[in-house]
């Protein structure tokens, strides 16, 4: 998400993301309530989650009226075009601010913390301080795996932008990225010469070496879960 105008478009920027938290909080709490056992809480919080995701939408729609669509049937094509094109375009503009800015700043953040914040409160609680400096540190990975995941859904959008307008068809590389391979999951992208230091594979080890037990540090995922990696390519038509 790019940061949003001021005033009242910040506004609605900021009423958009409170719900869709809010929507994605409510399901992962009906997850554990189904978990748990509790079947009335779990659809409570379903209802409730979808309700706060129509709040979203309505917000959404407010923020990009060029997107609000009255009657498909009486649409163009070159209008139809036009409006995908502009959910891509906005796609593209998200995902790029994510993994050249947000997530970047994030991670700085983290390491900052961990250093200052962190290492004061070790001369109080020196249990406690370790659990936070770990948090932290994974917090710092996580946001550096993130901003390569970012880059492809990115790259993803705009060869999809370029097929909506006829420049050729949605691919992949033929040949894998030596070395790299991608959750597919969530779209964490395991490169060897960064590794998962938290996890114990230090830079350099090939994805051929991870024990078979690792788990994606992104969403749990199993190393049986990864696949070579292929850029996203524009291929002929």
């Amino acid at each position: 998400m790019t940061p949003a105008q001021p005033g009242t478009p910040a506004n609605l920027e900021a009423a958009f993301g409170g719900e869709s938290m809010a929507n994605r909080k409510y399901l992962f709490f009906a997850e554990v309530a189904k978990q748990l056992g509790n079947g009335d809480l779990a659809r409570l919080f379903r209802d409730t989650a979808n309700q706060e995701t129509e709040h979203a939408f309505a917000h959404f729609r407010l923020l990009h009226p060029e997107l609000v669509i009255d009657d498909p049937a009486a649409l163009s094509e070159a209008e139809k075009e036009a409006k995908l094109a502009r959910c891509l375009e906005l796609a593209i503009a998200g995902e790029t601010y994510e993994y050249t800015t947000m997530y970047p700043e994030f991670a700085a953040q983290a390491r900052a913390d961990r250093d200052a914040d962190a290492a004061a409160d070790f001369e109080e609680q020196i249990a406690e301080s370790q659990e936070h400096a770990a948090i932290f540190r994974r917090a710092a990975s996580n946001f550096g795996f993130l901003q390569p995941i970012e880059q492809h859904h990115a790259e993803r959008y705009t060869v999809a932008l370029e097929a909506l307008q006829g420049k050729g068809k949605a691919g992949e590389t033929a040949t894998p990225v030596a070395g790299k391979w991608i959750c597919k999951l969530c779209s964490m992208i395991y490169d060897p010469a960064v590794g998962d230091p938290d996890s114990g594979l230090a830079a350099g080890t090939p994805f051929e070496a991870i024990p078979a037990d690792w788990l994606c540090p992104i969403c749990g995922a199993r190393k049986a879960s990864f696949v070579p990696y292929r850029e996203p390519e524009l291929l002929a038509a």
